[in-house]
């Protein structure tokens, strides 16, 4: 068992204690192979991560899981779900279902939980472009949103395995291909988002190219991004999806036209994620296409992305289950709501974290350029500021250009043999240049 097995193990012992306990007991029902200093890594990394709450100081530390909890009225639902499906009635598509909603005035989330969320996952200003906020943390969610949302879809790929295949390539062993596959899908399709987040659409073709991101090589070729022409059946459920192809595409296109009505981004959002696996309008990776398309909204508004962290799959496929055969969306809505909550407080630490700044990124082989031929020519003194200014005027855009200014000048005051990566210069031509500067300093 590798170190991230054993982390999600220590996790799990914790969600067999309802009350809080020490880390001594733990020990103890995790049995050997668990170091003492391991596990209390892991604690702090979990308590970090929103995942476990710690109490007390010293001896009298406690540590307890964090565990969702169904409301009593999404448990009565839950209860017709989780009974033998031969005691469940069959249920087709019900198209007045969507028919009977009007946007702004529909709301499938209440009042009390969009404005909350919103108040934690609103990242905008009036000057960000679409998409600002993601590309913070972006590094991040790649890696948050393929492991979970796979790890949805029974992938066994650790969150650690994940990261080092979409880093490095590196394949875990004993996997499947079509796991690697799937996690790799994943990446395509959540890049395509945030990189076209300024003029992305919530349209059928829009769909459907998610739907090809994620589906390629893991369905039949001519399959991928195409409505399906056939019958489709939904394991563990007596819901049977519409199967005439033009009804299919008629119902996406009215989807896509209600979302677009949608003002609040989460409502669109959860909308989004509701009525495209309902739909199930593509042969198979109907949901992970739903929870993708949901993330646009959020993305392109300059919201904290939804990760689906912290979700139980069992929870999760109940929930849709009750989408499915009831047309019930409080249970997905409270666990829509949990994991965005968690998904924000893990974002905002991560971008707290690594610090950005917009400017440097935008512009960064400009000024490394610049830098590079500074330090290659040896420019120094009134030279300097006029080369630079130059170079700005040139290059960069009138707004940034003051911001880009103080970048270019921030990394000349830093240099050293460890910051001249990227810059095509060696040691011995930073060397000669900071001698040269240092004297024009000293006269």
């Amino acid at each position: 068992m590798n170190k991230e097995d054993k982390k999600v193990a220590v996790l799990s012992a914790l969600k067999k204690h309802r009350d809080p306990i020490s880390i001594m007991d733990l020990l103890e029902q995790l049995g050997s192979g668990y170091a003492e200093r391991s596990v209390r890594r892991w604690l702090a990394e979990l308590v970090n991560d929103g995942k476990v709450l710690k109490a007390g100081q010293k001896r009298a530390t406690r540590y307890q899981a964090v565990i969702f909890d169904f409301s009593p009225e999404s448990l009565e639902s839950l209860r017709y779900i989780n009974q033998p499906i031969f005691k469940r009635e069959p249920k087709s598509y019900k198209a007045d279902w969507l028919e009977s909603y009007t946007p702004n005035t529909t709301f499938y989330l209440p009042e009390a939980m969009r404005t909350d969320l919103a108040e934690q996952g609103n990242r905008a200003n009036n000057k960000d472009r679409a998409g600002t906020y993601v590309k913070k943390i972006y590094h991040r969610m790649l890696i948050d949103l393929s492991f979970n949302s796979s790890r949805l879809e029974g992938n066994t790929y650790s969150l650690l395995d994940t990261k080092r295949l979409l880093e490095e390539g590196k394949e875990a062993t004993g996997k499947l291909d079509e796991e690697k596959i799937m996690i790799i899908n994943h990446k395509e399709a959540i890049r395509h988002i945030v990189d076209n987040a300024e003029r992305i659409r919530i349209d059928a073709n829009e769909i459907r190219t998610i739907h090809y991101l994620l589906s390629d090589g893991l369905i039949e070729t001519q399959k991928s991004g195409q409505i399906r022409n056939e019958a489709v059946r939904i394991s563990r459920s007596q819901y049977i999806p519409l199967s005439n192809q033009e009804k299919l595409e008629v119902q996406l296109e009215k989807i896509c036209r209600k979302a677009n009505n949608i003002e609040d981004p989460l409502e669109q959002s959860f909308f989004l994620l509701v009525h495209l696996a309902y739909l199930q309008a593509f042969a198979d990776v109907n949901k992970r296409t739903s929870r993708l398309s949901a993330n646009i909204p959020l993305i392109r508004d300059n919201f904290a992305p939804l990760s689906f962290n912290d979700v139980d799959k069992d929870s999760y496929i109940d929930a849709i289950l009750c989408i499915y055969e009831l047309n019930d969306t409080k249970p997905l809505s409270e666990i829509y709501e949990h994991s965005y909550l968690h998904s924000c407080k893990t974002y905002d630490i991560h971008a707290e974290d690594i610090g950005y700044d917009e400017i440097r990124i935008r512009y960064r082989s400009i000024r490394r350029k610049i830098i590079s031929q500074i330090i290659k020519e040896k420019i120094i003194g009134s030279a300097l500021k006029s080369f630079v200014n130059e170079q700005i005027i040139q290059n960069i855009s009138d707004k940034d250009q003051e911001a880009f200014n103080n970048t270019v000048f921030d990394d000349l005051d830093l240099l050293n043999p460890q910051r001249i990566a990227g810059l095509g210069v060696t040691k011995q031509q930073l060397d000669t240049y900071l001698e040269v500067r240092s004297k024009d300093k000293s006269n």
